[in-house]
């Protein structure tokens, strides 16, 4: 049965508009176009989903969600507040009073589309969970033996490529001071992994990572760390670390971690609760070695290596290059990829903010960075 979803807005335009493209994707649309009507049909029909304007004459969005946090028939609906309203004290207020998202007026209706997919099967993985049914999920991290790898660069493309898989994944930036991922797909500098690191382990909850999620016009949820080197200072409980990479995975069958080009505390406990852990290294003797010095740590360490995985990354077209066959002697460990050179599309791709399998999807690197995100994903 097709999932049912109430909208209420008091602009009869907005209400066409977003019934006409929920349709289309298959829900089943109510309408309400006030504040105490939203409240009893809620009650009433018990909607799987509301989306909901603020501003309202009778009764504005938040009042409306007080009642329906209050009401025990309507307080687990999920909300996604949308509305003009932009000052973060706006965005706060809604996730304070139970908001589930947060989104402002003018909205791409396929970001609209995303964030009611990713909140409508967070809520059937959950129920599914109090079922006592375990809830399908992937949290791959990403490291780089060094930087100039192109750690990132196949972080963004992996999240990418799970987009055009039908999910819905988080790309969650773990490179305080040294954040990339929001600057290579246009977004510019956000501290949000910063602001949830500066929290206790016990301050991190879903509501508390969805304040900080920004989603990509791609389809990707981006929390974003800045290239501001006052972040690369920041003090921060490992265990915090780890509570934001567990939340994430109550948030979406596939979470990528970018987790930069060096083992820390915070990564180092990040890795032991991932799922697979891909190693990013360069065809030559310098990252060669430092690879071997990362394994043999990883090993000391008793990190599974089941989990680990290799992809090499070619920055440039060489006849010089160390071949793959010596670097898994050297590490012992088998290649799970090899990405061809692109210097050229590397750079077109992220001068447009967007990612290679999207900018030239029928390119070489990008089969290969699809086949590689294929080959990590649920399903």
């Amino acid at each position: 049965m097709a999932e049912k979803i109430l909208i209420v807005d008091d602009d009869i335009d907005s209400l066409k508009l977003i019934g006409l493209m929920l349709q289309r994707h298959g829900y089943e649309v109510a309408a309400a176009n006030a504040g105490n009507q939203a409240v009893n049909k809620a009650a009433s029909d018990v909607p799987d989903l509301i989306i909901l304007d603020v501003m309202m004459p009778d009764m504005d969005g938040y009042e409306v969600t007080r009642r329906l946090r209050a009401n025990p028939t309507t307080r687990s609906i999920p909300i996604i507040m949308f509305t003009a309203k932009t000052l973060i004290d706006d965005k706060v207020k809604a996730f304070e009073l139970g908001a589930d998202d947060y989104l402002t007026k003018p909205t791409h209706p396929a970001e609209l589309a995303s964030r009611v997919k990713a909140i409508l099967s967070r809520n059937t993985a959950q129920d599914g969970d109090e079922d006592g049914s375990k809830r399908n999920s992937t949290v791959l991290g990403v490291m780089g033996v060094k930087g100039g790898v192109g750690t990132t660069t196949i972080a963004v493309n992996m999240a990418a490529a799970m987009v055009q898989s039908g999910e819905t994944p988080i790309l969650a930036d773990f490179c305080l001071g040294q954040g990339t991922v929001g600057l290579s797909l246009g977004h510019g500098q956000a501290s949000s992994m910063a602001t949830l690191l500066s929290r206790a382990p016990n301050e991190i909850s879903a509501r508390a990572i969805e304040g900080q999620l920004v989603s990509h016009q791609t389809g990707i949820r981006l929390l974003m760390a800045s290239t501001r080197p006052k972040e690369a200072l920041l003090s921060y409980a490992p265990e915090t670390a780890l509570e934001i990479v567990n939340t994430l995975r109550s948030l979406s069958t596939q979470v990528v971690l970018d987790l930069g080009n060096h083992l820390n505390m915070a990564s180092g406990r990040v890795m032991r609760t991932v799922d697979q852990l891909l190693i990013v290294i360069e065809p030559n003797r310098v990252a060669l070695t430092m690879a071997r010095e990362l394994f043999q740590t990883l090993d000391a360490e008793t990190i599974d290596r089941a989990k680990l995985n290799i992809a090499v990354m070619n920055r440039s077209q060489s006849s010089i290059q160390t071949p793959w066959q010596e670097i898994e002697q050297a590490l012992g460990q088998e290649i799970k990829a090899i990405i061809s050179a692109a210097p050229d599309l590397a750079f077109q791709a992220v001068e447009a903010n967007v990612p290679i399998v999207l900018f030239r999807p029928n390119s070489i690197t990008a089969s290969q960075l699809s086949k590689l995100a294929e080959d990590f994903r649920v399903g």
